[in-house]
């Protein structure tokens, strides 16, 4: 069973403004979207955007579009779009992925019209089809560069020749006003042809640039004449070489909202100060109503963590990590890839809320939400990750004796699997101590322990090589202690897991701790001094023989060790690999 609590209505201020406009009818059918860039994997902190986004479509039977803003090819790759596809699917499965609107092939389009005379075509909102693809801004090319000649026709756009160096100059700082491009004031139809020539790829990256007209001595930065336009003889990896200009994020975000529907556009905060932009574009236009409007709350930024795109690339290409999946990252690919469940990735970021603050959330609330989650579903196996060979020298060579283990005590009906006690098991060497600590209740000279699911066992002897090394262990097994034997009740403080050797397989398990040492890692002068060397440690294991037939995706609790699943990358039919997922208790807490 699942601990799954995500389906109880959460309550915010962005759910209150919503509810708001339903009972008001201002809107036909609300329509939210998250619009990532497709220049980078998707991590913990955009799944906050994504639920927030799916969550209030689902809760008001309304649509949640995923649209690709590939607006600059020059960061941009199609492996990025199939790998956030895959990764939001995963997220929201079961959960709110029937109101993920994806744009239908071949589907009839709508017709939006601006300035009651040109007609634009953009994918319509029916249900999603075979074939279907996510919304992106590059489908809008055609649109957007019609609605720019539509703001230099009206006077609020203009092509500008100043190098991107002198753009800055020209802007100011925020205590002082920006200064009026030379070029501002040419005439409707010479910018008309200077920007039809631009589209024709006539001039050179920079040469020039389409510009807002609005204030140059605005307080608001954003809002001094910012760029709409750029040069960019690159081919998209979406329209190939049709394009040479490319639209900004500012001017092509807040008319994809509108041409596909979007009645709430949510978006981080630092985006609060970009909302003037995003009204000035849609009213700049006289387009029909209703408008989308913008609303903006707070990131979700884990300790022990690095949330930029930048860093996180850094990593991946400085061969820190494997990749964008590797198991450390903070990826949604990642943290799949390691055994966090999708269902316990919502329970911790809907537990989070949505505010209008920027605040820190500790990894320990989403690690005590994955253990809780794992240990209602995942099923126990018996795995031994440093193996000491123990001989219970009163058994035969080829003697088995049976044993009975349970698959998931939390299960509402248990099931039972068979194991076999050998003359020759492993157990692990944390559970071996020639010299012991004070209270230490496990495997000693002249002590006795339990084997889980099996007998109590005596230490007779302890082999050791000529220089003085560890061989293997000789005990006694002591088989009336077993379940249903005369001396089952026999009490022992210790009980200590293990694997038939004879029966065991070998498997490399891997050991994933945090990246970080430090809470903020974004803080130090260079995030890369503050990596944990001690954040995976590699080792060849003994396991018990029915996990050969695990599979990716499969959870399991290595008993008293922690949590782990199949690698689904590396793990096959020639090589087993296992990932920790996550230790049962909070060693870091200490």
């Amino acid at each position: 069973m699942s601990v799954d609590d995500t389906s109880a209505i959460p309550s915010d201020f962005i759910r209150d403004i919503v509810a708001q406009h339903v009972a008001e009818h201002r809107y036909p059918k609300i329509v939210t979207r998250f619009p990532p860039e497709p220049n980078g994997y998707l991590h913990i902190g955009h799944a906050r955007a994504i639920l927030l986004n799916a969550g209030i479509a689902r809760e008001n039977h309304g649509h949640f579009n995923l649209r690709f803003d590939d607006t600059n090819p020059a960061k941009e790759e199609a492996h990025y779009v199939d790998a956030i596809t895959a990764d939001i699917k995963w997220l929201i499965a079961g959960w709110a992925d029937e109101q993920l609107t994806f744009k239908p092939a071949g589907a009839v389009p709508m017709t939006q019209t601006i300035a009651g005379k040109t007609d634009f075509q953009v994918a319509s909102l029916s249900a999603q089809s075979p074939g279907a693809e996510p919304f992106t801004a590059s489908n809008y090319f055609d649109q957007l560069y019609d609605y720019a000649l539509e703001l230099i026709k009206h006077g609020k756009a203009y092509v500008c020749d100043l190098s991107p160096d002198d753009t800055e100059k020209y802007r100011g700082s925020p205590t002082e006003p920006g200064k009026d491009s030379p070029f501002r004031n040419r005439t409707v139809e010479e910018n008309l042809d200077l920007f039809q020539r631009m589209r024709a790829g006539e001039y050179p990256n920079g040469a020039r640039s389409l510009r807002a007209k609005i204030d140059m001595a605005s307080p608001n930065m954003w809002l001094r004449d910012p760029l709409l336009y750029r040069i960019r003889h690159i081919a998209h990896h979406n329209t190939g070489h049709k394009w040479c200009i490319y639209p900004l994020y500012d001017y092509a975000h807040c008319l994809s909202d509108y041409l596909e529907g979007v009645t709430h556009s949510l978006c981080s905060l630092e985006f609060v100060v970009h909302r003037p932009l995003y009204d000035w574009v849609l009213d700049s236009l006289k387009l029909p109503r209703p408008l989308p409007h913008q609303y903006e709350f707070a990131k979700l930024i884990p300790t022990y963590t690095i949330m930029s795109k930048r860093n996180l690339l850094r990593l991946v290409q400085g061969k820190v990590v494997s990749g964008w999946d590797d198991p450390r990252m903070p990826t949604l690919a990642g943290m799949r890839r390691r055994g966090i469940t999708a269902n316990a990735l919502r329970r911790f970021v809907i537990g989070t809320g949505i505010t209008t603050y920027d605040g820190i959330t500790d990894i320990a609330a989403l690690e005590h939400v994955v253990r809780d989650e794992l240990n209602q579903i995942a099923e126990r196996r018996l795995a031994v990750l440093r193996p000491i060979k123990l001989v219970l020298t009163n058994l035969a060579a080829g003697e088995t004796i049976a044993c009975e283990a349970v698959n998931n005590p939390q299960s509402e009906s248990p099931t039972k699997r068979s194991l076999h006690l050998t003359r020759e098991i492993y157990i692990e060497q944390d559970d071996f101590a020639e010299v012991p600590p004070p209270k230490f209740f496990r495997l000693k000279p002249g002590g006795e322990v339990r084997l889980k699911y099996a007998c109590i066992i005596s230490l007779d002897k302890i082999v050791k090589d000529e220089v003085g090394n560890l061989v293997e262990l000789h005990g006694t097994a002591q088989l009336d202690t077993r379940s249903g034997q005369p001396n089952s009740s026999k009490k022992v403080k210790g009980t200590i897991h293990w694997v038939s050797a004879s029966e065991a397989m070998d498997a490399e398990v891997r050991l994933y701790d945090r990246m970080f040492t430090v809470p903020e890692p974004g803080a130090e002068a260079d995030f890369l001094q503050a990596l944990n060397p001690h954040s995976l440690e590699t080792v060849i294991a003994k396991l018990e023989p029915s996990l050969a037939a695990a599979t990716p995706g499969q959870l399991f609790q290595f008993e008293r060790l922690g949590y782990f699943t199949p690698d689904a990358r590396d793990s096959g039919h020639e090589s087993r690999v296992f990932n920790r997922t996550i230790t049962l208790r909070d060693t870091w807490a200490k």
